[in-house]
């Protein structure tokens, strides 16, 4: 393979202009995003000083994932998908700015925070499978997975420069300084939202409700690709997820300072960028599903490695090896999802992806500052690599057999 195919593949920003005003307004938005997680969990932590607490966060941002997920993913499937998206986006610009406001007015109590964190949860619960049924419709089968792997470097560049950006203005104004750009980032996500073409409804006359996310989750079930594509990515985040015990370890190694903690963050994004750059290598292979299972291997064995890391450099390097194999990852997993789902179901299907691509890490870190605070941050670390490596190896043999 020559090095220009093993870059990523830019056909589809250069021939759909829809889809690159989606992406670039998608990408911009992010950063603020991103801000945003650093400054909560600095918040809670200054408040708190607990793992726990900080784990209670992923709590407060899982609960309507995992309520209302499967609900807005029907709600998708038929209504106006471009009206709901941008109401969304306005309902998540204005609760960023009540972040920002209550930053500005001394801070909110823990609980008030963490009310204002889920709120701006249950918005991305119902855009996040709104968003995901545009993309079919924005590309071709041959250029998805290379859509795909554009919006996962537009996540992971922002995940790259929002944490360290955050850590900065953290240290200089605040964390009303954070949410107040999060907040004008949704600008950027409204342009991006209003280029959208309205698309009818996907699932005829079916009413949103019980019946709906039950047809959803029967397929699911049925279908043998969608259903190993879901439990890896829940294996690999519930079992694995680091994050709420970034401000525990940064505390051991920076003695808790703010502009280090955007590092971790920081850390992740440098590996999943440089994966995305050489998405061309994994995109053009034709084969998601082995590419799935050994990325998800890969990033179980990472954040083991970071664990046990005795020297920052160390854990940052484990750090950069995990966030290359969560791009692998994430885009291959997304590839095979597509590629099994009609449109009909794709919005419940997008949400049932999100359940487990957002609601699984907020699970899995609370599951880290649970074991963390009972045992240790290493511990909480160490086990959940090896438990993450074990469910995955035991997915793929399972696939094998089929």
């Amino acid at each position: 393979m020559g090095v220009t195919a093993a870059l990523i593949d830019l056909g589809p920003v250069r021939t759909s202009p829809v889809f690159r005003r989606w992406w670039l307004g998608r990408t911009l938005s992010g950063f603020g995003a991103q801000m945003t997680m650093v400054a909560v969990m600095f918040q809670v932590w200054e408040q708190t000083h607990s793992a726990v607490w900080t784990g209670a966060v992923g709590l407060a941002q899982a609960l309507p994932v995992v309520v209302f997920g499967l609900f807005a993913g029907a709600l998708a499937d038929r209504a106006d998908r471009r009206r709901l998206y941008l109401a969304t986006t306005l309902g998540s610009a204005a609760t960023s700015a009540a972040l920002a406001a209550q930053g500005l007015l001394g801070g909110a109590p823990v609980i008030g925070l963490l009310a204002l964190v889920a709120v701006q949860s249950l918005l991305g619960a119902v855009a996040g499978p709104v968003g995901r049924t545009y993309l079919p419709h924005l590309l071709p089968p041959s250029q998805r997975a290379a859509g795909l792997a554009l919006n996962h470097i537009s996540f992971q560049t922002s995940m790259l420069v929002g944490p360290a950006l955050g850590g900065l203005l953290l240290g200089w104004i605040g964390v009303s300084g954070c949410y107040l750009v999060d907040t004008v980032t949704f600008l950027a996500a409204l342009y991006g939202v209003i280029g959208l073409p309205r698309l009818p409804a996907a699932g005829g006359g079916l009413v949103p409700g019980f019946r709906a996310v039950g047809e959803g989750l029967t397929f699911m079930s049925r279908n043998s690709a969608v259903r190993a594509a879901l439990l890896t990515d829940l294996a690999a985040t519930f079992l694995a997820m680091p994050i709420s015990l970034f401000p525990l370890v940064n505390a051991a190694w920076f003695h808790g300072d703010p502009r280090t903690l955007g590092l971790f963050l920081t850390s992740i994004a440098v590996g999943g960028v440089l994966a995305s750059v050489l998405s061309g290598t994994f995109t053009r292979l034709g084969r998601p599903g082995p590419v799935m299972f050994a990325a998800s291997t890969v990033w179980g064995v990472a954040l083991a490695l970071f664990g046990l890391a005795t020297h920052p450099w160390l854990g940052f390097g484990a750090l950069v090896l995990a966030g290359a194999a969560d791009t692998i990852a994430v885009v291959s997993r997304a590839t095979v999802v597509q590629l099994h789902t009609p449109d009909a179901l794709m919005g419940r299907v997008a949400a049932a992806e999100q359940i487990v691509g957002s609601a699984g890490p907020d699970l899995g870190n609370l599951r880290a500052g649970l074991v963390a605070g009972a045992f240790s941050g290493p511990v909480a670390l160490v086990s959940g690599g090896v438990l993450c490596v074990a469910a995955v190896v035991s997915l793929a043999a399972a696939s094998r057999r089929r």
